[in-house]
């Protein structure tokens, strides 16, 4: 019966390994993919956004010349 509490800690060693690997490798996908991403996707909208002002002002003066 003296395996019994080594079986238990054995299996919480193991359990606490992929826990810690979890947490660690959603760290890197966050810093590595997911915020490089969220920084394109926002330099993108606002590069989009001042392409539209520029062609509603251009619009708009190109109305009051003619």
């Amino acid at each position: 019966m003296d395996w019994i509490p080594l079986v238990y800690v054995g299996g919480v060693t193991v359990l606490f390994f992929f826990w810690i690997y979890g947490i660690a490798s959603f760290a890197l996908d966050l810093k590595n993919k997911i915020l490089p991403g969220l920084r394109q996707y926002w330099r993108g909208r606002k590069r989009r956004t001042a392409e539209s002002e520029e062609e509603r002002e251009r619009e708009e003066r190109e109305r009051q010349l003619y």
